[in-house]
């Protein structure tokens, strides 16, 4: 059974949307994360110079869809960040994240390694793009420093969620792929195998819920029919087309999802298969029991009970 943590979140100036802190129990790591209109303040703590990694973070501009990340280390990391912020093939971000190390025992090749990792982690989450122009060799490091990196990484894994970062989150059905590292976390408990068809137009397409995120499954189908008046998720649509993950099948009346691709909610997958206006939580249904997305979310509240 996966154990609960405790995240600690500091607002340094009271505000939700200004600079704040990350820390976990007993982790020798710490977390800052901050706007760009910001980092004159956020760089001039102590955190910042401290060796560590980075990540910058911000809209793609070349797939407005997607997100696009640089993975950076340093010594002292307030250097590096202040170099990249007067660089203008770097203008794309608009937040940084600074993980640091309050063990001041950690050498160039310690954050080398979690450098290279991270872009490995990245890719394989596939929910980013990377600006980095070239992978981070990986640095040997003892088998007893490994251990502690890759501990630290799995901290780092929590960490980014609660502070509005996904780029490292695993799709579902995570447990039938291996990570870069050879782990595979069980987190079987918490997906929903679902499925979507049309006896009308004939495609089928899987997916699994996890944690209120849908992934569409690879050699998923979606329809070709584009005489729908109403197409809200038009663009989102047009962009995986695009970025090549929703192609022309063999047979001409459908697309077919190349990559697992996850969506924020049922309805816009829903509706990026159907190419209309659809409500997921009844358009995807169990697998096995036939029950709608909607049904058995329900039926997870238990009974009503209806005072006298």
């Amino acid at each position: 059974m996966v154990q609960g943590r405790s995240v600690r979140l500091y607002l340094v100036d009271g505000s939700p949307t200004g600079i704040l802190t990350a820390e976990i129990m007993n982790w020798t790591g710490h977390a800052l994360v901050t706007s760009r209109s910001r980092l004159g303040e956020a760089l001039a703590r102590d955190e910042a110079s401290r060796t560590g990694v980075y990540f910058l973070v911000g809209d793609d501009p070349d797939h407005p869809a997607r997100t696009r990340v640089y993975v950076g280390e340093g010594d002292s990391v307030i250097d590096r960040i202040k170099s990249h912020s007067k660089d203008a093939a770097k203008d794309f971000w608009s937040r940084v994240c600074v993980v640091t190390f309050k063990d001041a025992n950690l050498t160039k090749s310690h954050v080398r390694y979690l450098e290279h990792r991270f872009v490995e982690l990245i890719k394989f989450a596939d929910r980013a793009n990377l600006a980095n122009g070239n992978d981070p060799s990986r640095k040997a490091l003892p088998e007893s420093d490994i251990a502690d990196m890759e501990f630290f990484i799995s901290q780092v894994e929590v960490i980014l969620p609660v502070v509005g970062f996904d780029f490292l989150r695993p799709k579902g059905r995570i447990f039938e792929s291996q990570s870069p590292a050879g782990n595979q976390p069980d987190i079987r408990g918490r997906e929903v195998e679902l499925i979507l068809t049309s006896e009308k137009h004939g495609y089928e397409a899987r997916a699994i819920e996890a944690d209120g995120e849908i992934t569409v499954l690879k050699g998923s189908k979606a329809t070709t029919n584009n005489k729908f008046s109403s197409k809200a998720y038009a663009n989102l649509r047009n962009q995986l087309i695009e970025d090549g993950r929703l192609i022309q099948s063999e047979d001409p009346v459908f697309l077919e999802f190349t990559k697992d691709v996850a969506f924020q909610s049922p309805s816009a997958a829903a509706a990026v298969i159907k190419n209309r206006n659809t409500n997921g939580r009844t358009s995807w249904r169990l697998v096995g029991t036939g029950q709608t997305l909607k049904d058995w979310q329900d039926a997870q509240l238990g009974p009503t009970v209806i005072a006298p």
